[in-house]
């Protein structure tokens, strides 16, 4: 099983770790500079929980957004 929701199909996003040195003007400071960027995942907060898909439990894998808005019915 791949690392996606079943219900919304929310996966793993690659992005960007932007270290930023100094302090930033709005606080009085110089800029903040940017160093080296670096890559990184952003991965879905999951849960595997046991659903009711047509009347039947099944095991699944769903993001917590899918489960608090009530698109998904627990067994």
């Amino acid at each position: 099983m791949s690392r996606k929701c079943e219900i919304c199909g929310k996966g793993t996003v690659a992005g960007h770790s932007v270290p930023r040195k100094g302090l930033p003007k709005k606080k009085g400071g110089a800029g903040q500079h940017i160093g080296v960027k670096s890559k990184r995942t952003f991965k879905p907060n999951l849960l595997k929980i046991k659903a009711l898909v047509s009347g039947t439990p099944k095991s699944m894998k769903v993001c917590t957004r899918c489960l608090k808005a009530g698109k998904v019915v627990k067994a």
